[in-house]
């Protein structure tokens, strides 16, 4: 069958959402089931998968979204529990002591807080943890949703702890052939890894200066009284002031300790000086913005969670409301690191999914090391003694979490098996997996460009995938193949690699239904990745066009 053709019905399933879901506006509730018969008919009358294979593709699909299920009930756990102690309350407060201007309060949390949670966690948590805190301050649920992803689109290359850069590419980029010219280039395997960390990060750093400028615009243009791009754009000067205090520590941190640190310390970091920064007023805009008034909002705004400012609630010293915030994210680095006891003692006791249906597709789950449960639901628990909870306080919060949950388990149950069914290949006739075709087919037709293309080939991998690990998994051998037969640096392909699957999260299906899921949003995923696609291209031309400029002008002769 002629590679057009082929690839063309690879692209169906994603046809069918962006129709579904971008044009006709469905719920993901609606539109997945819809994706997924697409994917499993390809699987089984043109690709002519095993029957065993296809049923165990399912299989892992559904143990995986169980797994992303667990962080967003984890999320609402915790979120509902500090919400009925009255901590929310208190950071609330917290927040508009610093400041009430919501496009100060947007860059703290979702930027630089948001960067530490996904340097310790990753796997969309920061995206479900801070939606929720950005409802408590008043923004509406959908502003925060959209908000915290492009936010987020810069760190997830190295979060958690890096495992995208390390894992991700490390373990994809360590076939014979691949070694040995590293060898021959006079390298080692970890300092391959490490260059491309080095790389990724400095492709990342000429959009990470102005995301916080971005996110703030869309938020103003959206959701603003004026609808206006301009009344974020009046934020630069405090905008890219946090872009930088981001960048500086996120570069140094790549340069000298590798791909493990960089969106963690970058995020540590930043935050601290932004705050001391922002509480002295350097830079901060005396007009302050605010939402419009409740009443007057659009009906998709808000979602089915409500955290009201109540005065009536006891009020907790702020220092005591944050501890539960400070827990986990303790825990989450101590419980990421390999050079601790602590990440081999959660992933002890895994409940193994070993040769479904007889065939090599392995899957397991791994409860202790999921973040739902291990901090968000431990924290939760520690948090009712710790503030003296009533038993009632405990039920609603529960009870509120429970009924939160059932939104996105239909949407996941079958958006993660049908990504499964498209990478699975064991095509009858040899060929690829629909992933690996679709991009085969764009490098064919981009060929000397390719460098402009391949950060939108990684994300394209997050998209379908959820993943920017599994994007790199993916993509990451193609990438370099692709590079290699052109002729270009592999260490900077690889990186546009690495970048793409970073700046997917923009127009992710997952990580967009888990993160509505946790302030009680459904139906709006199709209204997310229309806003989102246009930051995305922003971010991928000018990475590929830096990416050009290296590979033919910079730095051509790096291997």
């Amino acid at each position: 069958m002629p590679l057009i053709l082929l690839a063309f019905l690879a692209c169906i399933p994603i046809l069918v959402i962006l129709l579904l879901m971008v044009w006709l506006r469905w719920p993901a509730t609606k539109a997945m089931p819809l994706a997924w018969v697409a994917a499993l008919m390809l699987a089984i009358f043109v690709w002519q998968g095993p029957i065993a294979y296809i049923l165990a593709a399912n299989v892992k699909g559904i143990i995986s979204a169980l797994e992303i299920l667990f962080i967003v009930f984890g999320a609402l756990v915790l979120l509902f529990t500090l919400k009925e102690s009255g901590a929310l309350n208190a950071i609330n407060h917290g927040f508009r002591r610093i400041s009430d201007d919501r496009r100060v309060q947007a860059i703290l949390i979702a930027w630089l807080f948001g960067a530490f949670i996904e340097g310790a966690a990753g796997f969309g948590t920061p995206a479900a943890l801070l939606s929720p805190l950005l409802v408590t301050l008043g923004f509406p649920a959908l502003a925060a949703v959209m908000v915290s992803l492009i936010a987020n689109a810069t760190p997830v290359s190295f979060g958690p702890v890096g495992v995208p850069t390390i894992i991700g590419l490390g373990s994809t980029l360590s076939t014979p052939e691949i070694q040995q010219a590293i060898t021959d280039a006079g390298m080692n395997h970890a300092e391959f890894i490490y260059r491309i960390g080095l790389w990724t990060a400095v492709l990342h750093s000429f959009m990470a200066i102005f995301i916080p400028l971005l996110a703030v615009s869309f938020m103003t243009r959206f959701f603003g009284k004026n609808r206006s791009f301009k009344e974020g754009f009046q934020l630069w000067p405090y905008s890219i002031f946090a872009g930088i205090c981001y960048v500086v520590p996120y570069l140094l941190t790549a340069w000298l300790l590798g791909p493990e640190f960089p969106s963690l310390l970058g995020g540590l970091i930043g935050l601290f000086i932004l705050l001391l920064t922002t509480r002295a007023g350097f830079l901060v805009p005396k007009k302050k913005w605010d939402f419009p008034k409740h009443d007057s909002w659009e009906k998709n705004w808000s979602g089915s969670i409500r955290i009201d400012d109540n005065s009536k609630i006891v009020q907790i010293p702020l220092w005591k409301a944050w501890i539960p915030y400070i827990i986990v994210g303790i825990l989450l680095v101590l419980t990421r690191l390999d050079m601790l006891p602590f990440k081999a003692i959660l992933k002890k006791f895994p409940i193994q999914f070993n040769q479904l249906f007889e065939t090599e597709v392995n899957s397991k789950l791994e409860l202790l090391y999921n973040p739902g449960i291990f901090p968000f639901i431990l924290v939760a628990l520690l948090a009712i003694p710790f503030y003296k909870m009533k038993t009632t306080q405990v039920k609603n919060a529960w009870k509120e979490a429970i009924s939160k949950i059932k939104s996105p388990v239909i949407a996941l149950l079958f958006t993660v098996p049908m990504v499964e069914i498209m990478q699975a290949g064991h095509s009858a006739h040899g060929w690829n997996s629909m992933p690996i075709v679709i991009a085969e087919f764009t490098s064919q037709i981009v060929k000397d460009a390719w460098p402009l293309v391949a950060p939108f080939i990684g994300a394209f991998g997050a998209f379908i995938a959820g993943s920017n690990t599994v994007s790199n998994m993916l993509f990451g051998l193609f990438q370099y193949s692709v590079a290699d037969r052109l002729g270009l640096s592999h260490i900077i392909i690889v990186s546009l690699q690495n970048v793409g699957g970073s700046f997917g999260v923009l127009i992710c299906i997952f990580k967009i239904i888990a993160a509505s899921a946790t302030v009680g949003l459904s139906g709006v995923e199709g209204i997310i990745i229309r806003r989102n696609i246009l930051p995305m291209l922003i971010y991928g031309l000018v990475v590929g066009i830096v990416g050009l400029f290296l590979v033919y002008f910079i730095v051509p002769q790096l291997f």
